[in-house]
């Protein structure tokens, strides 16, 4: 009955290890890294970018959509989350130059991370009514201009008492424990993927890669670019309130069209249609970019070019590296499986030893 199981669901169960395995190793960070260890902040937002990467590889790479709208709707994901979890005592000090809020309650973690995604995916919902019926870059120029309308609204002192104008948003819940970040991005990815793998996701496929076929086979355009707008852009709210707990502080400023190209190069860069190409290429980007290179920043006496702003220049010249030589990105469309990797190492030891085996013949 076990070799039963196991023969039905190997790839499923090796991945699962592969999941334990990275849980464990994140754990080890949490309880032995020094408090003022680099790893923290950087898994942080690698989390946080990692679920922005693949909610917008669900809608770019899976569904052939090309928006580029995900800073309003991390915006939209980090104010609701902000002003929803700040503790009902210190309203009156964070809006204090709008009287008071209109929200007077504090709602916990969980329930505050999903309102973040609804309020996101309702916008998006509006949103896709008119604009789902462009194409290519008249819908990246479309969902652009959302977002910056959203960006320049939330500034406006006419909405102070809701989202404190152009003042900074502080003193909400934000946990700065490392599993919390991993628990929530995990969970929201395994979503996305058993999203792909069923009908929906075949169907977002079947879109991408040729609308007129799918729609001949039955397949509702409309409904289904819906499905996968709102869909990806309730995954980019609750993004951006884990990056509002990241950062501690929600301000509109953040969430410029250059987030939305970051998250796009790290899509890029992965893979596009590969989910655990945008995990691994967030982690490559934001480690590099804000730690590991970091010392290029460093004035040192009489060594040319090393200095502010230096570290920037080489990741720049890394990045173009990876893209040509990677044309597809690190993973094109394929996805890691421990248990495919087990049998390609497998078959590769047995043709090493079974050449060695015919030299020893040979040689007899």
């Amino acid at each position: 009955m076990l070799t039963t199981f196991w023969d039905k669901n190997k790839r499923l169960l090796c991945n699962m290890a592969l999941v334990v395995v990275i849980f464990l190793i994140l754990l080890g960070i949490q309880l032995f890294a020094p408090s003022t260890s680099m790893w923290f902040s950087v898994l942080r937002k690698v989390c946080t970018f990692a679920l922005a990467a693949v909610s917008m590889n669900l809608l770019n790479g899976f569904t052939g959509l090309f928006s580029l709208g995900q800073a309003g709707f991390m915006l939209l994901g980090a104010y609701t989350y902000a002003i929803f979890t700040i503790p009902t005592e210190l309203r009156s000090t964070v809006f204090r130059n709008y009287g008071d809020s209109i929200v007077n309650f504090q709602m916990p973690l969980v329930p505050a991370l999903i309102l973040a995604g609804l309020v996101a995916a309702f916008f998006a919902f509006l949103v896709g009514l008119p604009v789902l019926h462009l194409k290519s870059d008249y819908l990246a120029i479309a969902t652009l201009g959302f977002a910056e309308i959203v960006r320049g609204l939330v500034q406006l002192q006419y909405f102070g008492s809701v989202t404190n104008g152009p003042d900074p948003i502080n003193n909400f819940s934000a946990p700065q424990n490392v599993l919390v970040y991993a628990g929530i991005a995990g969970v929201c990815v395994c979503v996305i993927l058993l999203m792909l793998n069923s009908t929906y996701g075949r169907a977002f496929k079947a879109i991408r890669d040729n609308e007129i076929a799918a729609e001949a086979m039955g397949i509702n355009l409309a409904k289904h670019k819906q499905i996968a707008f709102v869909t990806s852009s309730f995954f980019c709210g609750i993004a951006g309130a884990m990056l509002a707990m990241c950062n501690t502080s929600v301000s509109s400023v953040s969430f410029t069209s250059s987030m939305t190209y970051q998250i796009l190069l790290v899509v890029v860069i992965g893979g596009i249609g590969s989910v655990s190409g945008s995990i691994i290429a967030a982690f490559i980007y934001y480690a590099s970019s804000e730690w590991w290179l970091k010392f290029l920043d460093v004035k040192v006496e009489g060594v040319p070019l090393l200095g502010p702003g230096f570290r920037m220049v080489v990741f720049s010249v890394l990045i173009m590296i990876v893209v040509l030589f990677f044309r597809k990105g690190i993973m094109g469309s394929r996805e890691i499986s421990v248990y495919d990797g087990y049998l390609k190492i497998k078959k590769w030891l047995t043709k090493k030893s079974a050449g060695a085996q015919e030299v020893q013949n040979d040689g007899r």
